[in-house]
C-alpha cells in the first residue's frame, strides 16, 4: 500500500510502490475508456498545479486527471504569481497550505525544487519535472503503456535514444525499467551522455543501429535544441543522420516492437514523419494512458493523508 505524502522520483520508490502505482491506473484506464468524464474519488480535495516551466501534455493531463475525479483545481503559474514580486517558493507553498491545498503538482527548472518543498508543506507534493533530475510520472505512464502492449517488464529490450544528458525523462525511465526488471540501453553521442551513465546499471551505446537491433521498445527523447550553441552536436542534420528514428531503423527492431517519445517531438529531426503516426507509434497512446497514471498516483497520495 502506498503510503508516501509526496512523489518526487522513481530513485527512491519501491518496486512494490510502483506495480501499486500501474495496478491502479488498469482500474483508471477503464473509466477513461467508458468515457467517464465524472467520479467522486477526489470529491471535496483541491489539487494545484504549480508551474515555473512551460508545459502542455504534463500539466493539462494532471489537471484532466484531477478534474474527471471531481477535485477542484487551479492553475497557478509563475510569471503571473507573486514569484514574480519576490515571493519564495517555501512562502508560495506555505500560502497554498494556508489555503487547504491538499496536493501540489510542480514544475521546476532547479533540481530538488520539489523535494525542498515537500519539506515544507503538509499538502502532498508530485514532481511534475525539476530541472535534469526526474519526472516520474512521466515514466510511470511510459512503464504503464509497456506493460499494457507486453504484459511484463521483466526482460524486455528497452532502447532510450536522444539527449539523455539532458532528460529528466531518461533518468526516471531508467530508475523504473531497471526496478522492474527491463534490460535498458541509452543511445546518444558522446557529448550527449551523462557522465556516470554507466553505474545505473544500463547498457550504454553511440551506434543506433547496433542496438536497436531485436528491441521491444523504442524511446526517442526530445533533443534539446536550446543546447546547441554549447557544440554538443555538428548540425541538425547530422544528428538525424546518425540517431534521427525511421522506417529502416526501426524494421531492426523486434517485429512487434513499439515506439515512444515523451513529447514534444520535433519531427524530421528525432522522429521522422515515416513513423510518427505509423501502426507501431504509441505516442499518442502514452498521452492518453498518462491521464490513468496520474489519476492512480492523485488518488493514491491523497488516500494514504486519510489513513
Amino acid at each position: 500500500m502506498l503510503k508516501r505524502k509526496d512523489l518526487l522520483g522513481l530513485k527512491d520508490i519501491t518496486a512494490e510502490e510502483m506495480e501499486e502505482i500501474l495496478s491502479t491506473a488498469v482500474q483508471m484506464r477503464k473509466i477513461l475508456d467508458q468515457n467517464v468524464k465524472k467520479t467522486p474519488h477526489l470529491q471535496g480535495k483541491s489539487v494545484t498545479t504549480l508551474f515555473y516551466e512551460n508545459s502542455t501534455r504534463t500539466r493539462t493531463s494532471f489537471e484532466t486527471a484531477a478534474k474527471i475525479m471531481g477535485a477542484n483545481t487551479t492553475s497557478i503559474s509563475a510569471q503571473t504569481s507573486s514569484v514574480t514580486k519576490g515571493e519564495t517558493l517555501i512562502d508560495t507553498g506555505k500560502n497554498l497550505d494556508a489555503l487547504l491545498t491538499d496536493v501540489i503538482i510542480m514544475r521546476h527548472s532547479m533540481s530538488g525544487a520539489p523535494h525542498l518543498l515537500a519539506k515544507n508543506v503538509k499538502a502532498s507534493v508530485i514532481n511534475a519535472g525539476d530541472g535534469m533530475n526526474e519526472h516520474p510520472t512521466q515514466a510511470l505512464l511510459d512503464i504503464y503503456t509497456m506493460k499494457e502492449k507486453f504484459g511484463d517488464i521483466k526482460g524486455l529490450k528497452v532502447v532510450i535514444a536522444g539527449d539523455v544528458k539532458h532528460s529528466r525523462v531518461a533518468r526516471s525511465n531508467i530508475w523504473g525499467l531497471r526496478k522492474l526488471g527491463a534490460e535498458v540501453t541509452v543511445c546518444a553521442p558522446k557529448t550527449l551522455l551523462p557522465a556516470g551513465i554507466e553505474e545505473t546499471d544500463v547498457s550504454v551505446s553511440t551506434d543506433l543501429d547496433d542496438c536497436i537491433a531485436g528491441a521491444n521498445v523504442v524511446m526517442g527523447l526530445r533533443l534539446q535544441l536550446e543546447r546547441q550553441q554549447a557544440g554538443l552536436f555538428p548540425s541538425a542534420a547530422e544528428y538525424n543522420a546518425y540517431y534521427g528514428l525511421n522506417a529502416a531503423r526501426l524494421d531492426k527492431a523486434d517485429g512487434d516492437a513499439i515506439l515512444m517519445h515523451p513529447g514534444p517531438v520535433n519531427r524530421g529531426l528525432e522522429i521522422g514523419s515515416d513513423i510518427a503516426d505509423c501502426e507501431q507509434s504509441y505516442i499518442l497512446r502514452q498521452v492518453t494512458n498518462g491521464v490513468a497514471v496520474r489519476m492512480a498516483v492523485l488518488f493514491l497520495l491523497t488516500r494514504a493523508k486519510q489513513q
